[in-house]
């Protein structure tokens, strides 16, 4: 009766072997189709998403555009001499341009999105220290000098500005 098995047993061995090896080669190319559906997926996704960042960051070098100072104070002029009524227009102006570009933030990387946060704080304190200085007594002088200071040290939105065109150039 061993005897019987024996045979049974070496007759087995090729039959094992050719079924772990089909099991492993149909491992193996079931995963290689999922990594290349997931491949193809993302690259799909990524063509889609193209020109949606490129978007955004349109939107921010706009945005940033918009808020530097001296495209600010020509387009938003002071209604009266106040400067305290006129250091709100221009931080107001500066808000609501950011929050109406707030969702571009998914789309821009996070250092990206961090420098334009910080040129944005900086053009409202820029504004903010201009209007407390003593000598300035009025909406035009606060013009002037705020105009004064850009003329000196340049704008703080140029920094974000260069990264966000340092971006765009990686993108592309």
């Amino acid at each position: 009766m061993t005897i019987e098995i024996i045979p049974l047993l070496i007759s087995l061995i090729p039959t094992t072997l050719v079924t772990v090896l089909a099991i492993y080669f149909f491992k193996q190319h079931t995963n290689n189709e999922e990594r290349r559906r997931r491949f193809l997926l993302h690259r799909e996704h990524q063509k889609q998403a193209f020109p949606l960042r490129l978007q955004a960051y349109e939107r921010m070098a706009l945005f940033l555009e918009r808020i530097a100072p001296g495209k600010l104070l020509f387009r938003m002029t002071p209604v009266d001499n106040d400067k305290k009524g006129y250091e709100a227009l221009l931080v107001n102006t500066i808000d609501q341009e950011f929050e109406h570009n707030l969702t571009q933030q998914i789309y821009v990387s996070d250092e990206c999105w961090n420098t334009i946060i910080a040129a944005k704080n900086a053009t409202i304190a820029l504004v903010r220290k201009i209007t407390l200085k003593e000598d300035v007594n009025s909406a035009d002088q606060m013009r002037e000098a705020i105009l004064t200071y850009l003329v000196e040290n340049g704008a703080p939105s140029e920094a974000a500005l260069l990264k966000v065109k340092e971006e765009v150039g990686n993108l592309l």
